[in-house]
């Protein structure tokens, strides 16, 4: 309505309750551990829109080096088609333009696809969330628990294939999870990692990835059988078959697609080596 008067201010960890209000409402997946990740790895980057005097609407920045990222833009049902998710992305926006970024990313529904492009983002590429129930898979002997000494060898293979810095959000996922973290060392180094956590409504499995195919499902299935028997989702990119391919195998269905947007520099990701991503919260 046009007499709304919208303000933007910092969101905190006393806004925990509010940001769990909306994405409930919205059918996510996130957790209060999400949420206190996220609002972490933002530092001040975290927005509650008030519409008047009201909390309404969230939205998180987050810097990794030069490449931003935008999540949890979420907006109150009943506060919706008044601008409020614009001002909340404008301001996200802003705020990575503060911090020199070359590249702002967001993971995109197709309905928030147009909103996201009159802003300037431009497709990079589309991912699926796939979902089912995870089948019960043999240990695999390759593949062990992941160590905090290995977290900053997991990085740099992380930031070669995503090119984004991203060693603060994997400790941040170690820390919360230490026994969801799984490596494949072989001679030549560390070969590929993959995580797992908890979700409101599923197991989300990713970060994933490695430099071959084969590893690359060896740690999927020992993620499988560590969330065997429980509702999983996975953010596949649509490019990566081998990966697809697992997820079909496995008996899972596309609940839904996704749409990696950026604005400015396109990153070059390495799509055939990432199996799955960290999901909409930081790519």
């Amino acid at each position: 309505m046009s007499g709304d008067a919208i303000q933007l201010r910092r969101m905190n960890l006393v806004d925990l309750p509010l940001g769990m209000q909306l994405k409930d409402q919205a059918g996510w997946n996130q957790t209060e551990a999400d949420w206190e990740r996220l609002l972490a790895l933002a530092d001040d980057g975290g927005c509650v829109a008030e519409c008047n005097g009201q909390p309404v609407g969230t939205a998180v920045a987050c810097v990794f080096g030069e490449v931003g990222w935008i999540a949890m833009v979420l907006v109150n049902p009943a506060y919706r088609k008044r601008g409020i998710g614009t001002r909340l992305v404008e301001h996200a926006i802003a705020h990575l333009e503060r911090h020199a970024v070359r590249s702002m990313r967001l993971d995109a529904t197709p309905l928030g696809r147009p909103v996201y492009e009159r802003l300037g983002f431009q497709v990079e590429y589309e991912l699926a969330r796939w979902e089912g129930i995870a089948p019960a898979r043999r240990p695999q002997p390759h593949v062990a628990c992941a160590g905090d000494d290995q977290l900053e060898a997991i990085a740099e293979l992380d930031r070669q294939i995503t090119g984004t810095p991203r060693l603060r959000l994997l400790q941040h996922l170690f820390r919360q999870q230490p026994r969801a973290m799984r490596a494949v060392v072989g001679q030549e180094g560390l070969l590929g990692y993959a995580a797992w956590r908890e979700g409101s409504r599923a197991a989300y499995i990713g970060p994933a990835m490695s430099l071959r195919a084969e590893i690359g499902q060896e740690l999927a299935e020992a993620v499988l059988a560590a969330c065997a028997r429980r509702r999983v989702f996975v953010d596949v990119p649509c490019a990566n078959g081998p990966a697809t391919r697992w997820a079909r195998s496995c008996g899972f269905t596309v609940q839904r697609p996704l749409i990696r947007m950026v604005r400015g520099e396109p990153v070059a990701d390495r799509l055939a080596c990432l199996w799955a991503s960290s999901g909409p919260e930081n790519g």
